[in-house]
């Protein structure tokens, strides 16, 4: 629904939670100075609280996949947001290094991160493949057990690797 839960020193802004939504939030990226965030749907309706700047959404555009997750740039000055099928949707400063939009893929993408230059990001698929554009690396993909599926990824730091993290499939 939107709601935003914060912990330790991160500061609660604001949040959709409360508020009747047409969609889904289904993602989250933070702005550089920490006083900020995006919530984006799957229609990629982006919300923003803090010092989070809007800069374009495909909120109210036909989509031939949902979106299902964002990465903001190192400057904070855009966002790129990553369809199921692999489409990728650049706002701001973000730069479009590649995608996947039509082309066949056995599992839909269900995440993505930058690199820490913000010159390239992965993906992620729900089987574990994992796909890099622009100077972020292949490190490898997961290969996910039957009873399993991968949903997101998280850079090291310093962009030299990648953690995939799984969850049971119901």
């Amino acid at each position: 629904d939107g709601g935003i839960f914060a912990f330790g020193d991160s500061p609660f802004l604001g949040s959709m939670g409360g508020t009747p939504l047409t969609l889904p939030v289904v993602g989250m990226a933070r702005t550089p100075s920490g006083q900020g965030y995006w919530l984006v749907a799957t229609d990629g309706g982006i919300f923003t609280f803090g010092d989070a700047n809007f800069y374009g959404s495909t909120g109210g555009k036909r989509l031939n996949r949902p979106i299902v997750g964002m990465a903001a740039t190192p400057s904070g000055h855009g966002y790129w947001l990553v369809a199921s099928d692999g489409g990728i949707f650049t706002f701001g400063t973000a730069k479009f290094y590649g995608s996947l939009g039509g082309r066949r893929l056995r599992a839909p993408i269900t995440a993505m991160a930058r690199t820490p230059q913000g010159a390239g990001y992965w993906m992620v698929g729900l089987d574990g493949g994992v796909f890099a554009f622009g100077n972020a690396q292949f490190y490898g993909s997961l290969s996910v057990p039957r009873n399993a599926l991968a949903v997101d990824i998280a850079p090291r730091p310093t962009g030299d690797g990648y953690w995939v993290v799984t969850d049971v499939a119901p």
